[in-house]
């Protein structure tokens, strides 16, 4: 069976809950935005792309029953929902740009009736998902250049088919090498404290038959020193004009380790994964969560219960130890600040 992330047909929305992963597969349906802001919030649906394609079709869930008098009423209730789904996850810009690409595309038409607006948020939430698979391809596309015979790649949480409509961005990169080159090794960590790395990355790649090897999250500068990394490859949550990358909490410390060892180290996402109203690291809002999922394993306790925890879900990496990220157009090589403001000026996107 070919699993996917997220379905939307005949009106009904679908997700893989990837917090049972990997002991149980398990699919299950979204039916109003209740459900939808929960799933967001406890990391059944995940990915920066994922979340704003999912974040879509849960705005078109929330009002395609709505009996609104009038489009004024209608974009009253669409603004307030709006609202209510960006709060489930602060960091992640693709989720943002969605609902507000959905609401603009809803103010130039509020000539039209009622029913005829629920159509629009309808299609363009449906067109967000399509253009999400196809920018899983172009990077991938863009990406595999990078990439030599026998390298060992080492990634970070989850940027596969789990984290977006398509083959993922960081891992995308991987599978289309793997095509390629068979004797690439993977290696993922575990990426504490929800272990995105090991349920999830692990679980992904040993369904594509893709040999993965999984370290704890304070091995990878060892295996470094001695040699067996080549690259490391991340996804990205949001990045700003000057080309600080906000990603999974431990991506800074992979960077940092990466620099030393002289290893390129690779973000890969899409231009929607851009921010340009941010400029440094300290402009991204950053989710904090639950400090009890900092003191817990496997859904035990490994803390005493007074100990306080501290549980960013995200950390910034700055453009200097990045070596170059990779988009869906094109690679964007050092300087960064530079060269993103060049793409952006270059390139219609």
């Amino acid at each position: 069976m070919k699993h996917f992330s997220l379905s939307f047909r005949k009106g009904n929305l679908i997700i893989l809950d990837q917090e049972k992963l990997p002991q149980k597969v398990c699919y299950r349906e979204i039916k109003n935005i209740n459900q939808a802001f929960l799933a967001l919030k406890r990391l059944k649906v995940r990915g920066a792309p994922l979340i704003g394609v999912f974040a879509g079709y849960s705005l078109f869930i929330s009002i395609k029953n709505l009996k609104a008098k009038s489009p004024q009423a209608f974009l009253k209730i669409l603004d307030k929902n709006i609202e209510y789904l960006k709060n489930s996850r602060p960091t992640a810009v693709y989720l943002s740009w969605a609902l507000e690409r959905i609401r603009k595309k809803v103010l130039m038409n509020l000539d039209k009736d009622v029913d005829s607006l629920k159509e629009i948020v309808r299609k363009e939430a449906q067109a967000i998902h399509q253009e999400d698979i196809q920018l899983c391809e172009r990077i991938a596309q863009v990406g595999v250049k990078l990439i030599k015979p026998n390298d060992s790649i080492l990634t970070h949480c989850n940027a596969g088919f789990l984290a977006t409509s398509g083959e993922g961005t960081a891992l995308s990169i991987i599978y289309k090498a793997y095509k390629k080159y068979p004797n690439i090794k993977v290696y993922a960590d575990e990426t504490r404290p929800l272990l995105q790395g090991a349920r999830l990355t692990c679980w992904e790649l040993s369904c594509r038959g893709i040999e993965v090897i999984l370290i704890c999250d304070n091995m990878a500068g060892s295996l470094m020193a001695k040699g067996k990394i080549t690259k490391v490859i991340v996804g990205a949550d949001r990045i700003t004009k000057k080309g600080f990358i906000a990603n999974k909490i431990g991506t800074y410390n992979l960077a940092v380790l990466a620099k030393y060892h002289k290893i390129p180290f690779y973000v890969a996402g899409p231009v929607s994964s851009f921010d340009l109203s941010l400029n440094r690291g300290e402009d991204i809002p950053i989710e904090e969560r639950n400090p009890q999922e900092v003191k817990t394993f496997g859904g035990k306790s490994v803390a005493p219960k007074k100990v306080k925890a501290y549980n960013p879900a995200f950390d910034v990496t700055p453009p200097e130890l990045i070596t170059a990220v990779i988009t869906d157009k094109g690679i964007i090589t050092q300087p960064l600040e530079k060269n993103i403001e060049k793409l952006f000026r270059d390139v219609k996107i």
